[in-house]
């Protein structure tokens, strides 16, 4: 099926805005100063390459450090494998844990170029301390004699340790944002843009993989052959190539405003669907609550229609004679939008893919 053929038939279900005139894009995407952006000079492939290089570099770095980190520990701080095992599975936990702190500041607070810059800020940081920790004679213990090997005291476990988790927390403000930031950069209301995005994500694992790749082999070599302070020091290198190539696009950006969490607005439908338990959903969807604004009550998010599936969250969105007479219809904790209950629809329809991925995990790990 041809892209044109895609396009029709996402116009025909309602996906897309027809009108693409405007020379302003139309999901409500502004620049670093807030204001409006241009469609022709901003977004879309243009900014695309300083977010791919970002996300090439940064998981250079990360696997430059965690697919040795076993070695590292054994060999240079001399402890058993017992022990580097259950240090290094503690860390990588931490560094998948990390992300719902980073996504949340994104989401609520910041917005994601901001959570991306300060904690690529904090990951370099780490980075640098863990290149520190594996240079200075100081810091690391004595090599081994014979059979003999020095366990290391607690200032020199200290110092890798804070390097260590540095990262992890950095990791936590970047790995939930940039695939989102690079998404923004094409505008779903634009039947080309919303097309194009699919092949963004495709670069996008891509250059995920490469960065692995690279940091899997000659990074690994370098720190079995040439030295550990090399070896880290490539990857604290390749990082400061991130941050730089991510602020160089800054001009090229579409930024969304943080709309707030998304946890706290799941919770809403939840808590207004059990509290409407008996309420009967209309059969006519068009008189579900919604705004009646063109764009969505959620800031930096365009309406999304109704679905028929798992009606019962409908309740959340089912206006009554109570709600208008009390006035709540601006307590989203008895009363919710469409889109703002399509949204947990959404993520219940994800779930069964995500829980696929945790047998994987585990026997990845």
């Amino acid at each position: 099926m041809g892209t044109q053929e895609n396009e029709r038939m996402l116009l025909e279900e309602g996906l897309l805005e027809s009108d693409s005139s405007s020379p302003y894009t139309g999901d409500g995407s502004v620049d670093i100063h807030g204001k409006p952006v241009l469609r022709h000079n901003t977004g879309n492939w243009r900014a695309c390459p300083f977010i791919l290089g970002t996300e090439c570099c940064e998981r250079l770095a990360y696997y430059g450090i965690a697919t040795n980190l076993v070695t590292y520990l054994t060999k240079t701080l001399h402890q058993g494998n017992v022990s580097a095992a259950r240090n290094v599975t503690t860390w990588s936990g931490t560094c998948y844990l990390s992300p719902l702190v980073g996504a949340i500041l994104a989401d609520a607070y910041w917005g994601r170029y901001w959570t991306i810059a300060v904690f690529s800020t904090i990951y370099f940081i780490g980075m640098g301390i863990l290149t520190l920790s594996a240079s200075v004679p100081a810091f690391k213990p004595p090599s081994c004699v014979g059979s003999v090997c020095p366990p290391g005291n607690g200032s020199q476990y200290a110092i890798f340790f804070i390097g260590l988790y540095m990262i992890a927390l950095g990791t936590g403000g970047i790995k939930p944002c940039v695939s989102s930031f690079g998404a923004d950069q094409f505008d779903d209301t634009n039947p080309n843009e919303r097309v194009r995005k699919g092949s963004f994500f495709n670069w996008f694992y891509f250059s995920v993989n490469i960065g692995a790749l690279i940091s899997s082999s000659f990074i690994v070599w370098v720190q079995d052959n040439a030295g550990w302070g090399l070896g880290f020091g490539i990857p604290t290198l390749f990082m400061g190539i991130a941050i730089a190539s991510f602020f160089a696009g800054t001009a090229l950006y579409r930024f969304q405003k943080p709309g707030g969490s998304p946890i706290t607005r799941v919770c809403q439908v939840v808590v207004a669907s059990l509290r409407k338990f008996t309420v009967d959903v209309p059969q006519d969807s068009s008189l579900l609550f919604e705004v009646p604004e063109k764009t969505s009550a959620i800031k930096g998010s365009r309406k999304l229609q109704h679905s028929d599936e798992l009606k019962c969250l409908d309740k959340a969105a089912t206006l009554t004679d109570l709600d208008a007479k009390n006035g709540e219809l601006s307590n989203r904790w008895k009363l919710c939008t469409v889109t703002q209950v399509e949204e947990l629809k959404i993520l219940i329809r994800m779930f069964p893919v995500w829980a696929t991925t945790i047998v994987f995990s585990a026997v990845y790990a």
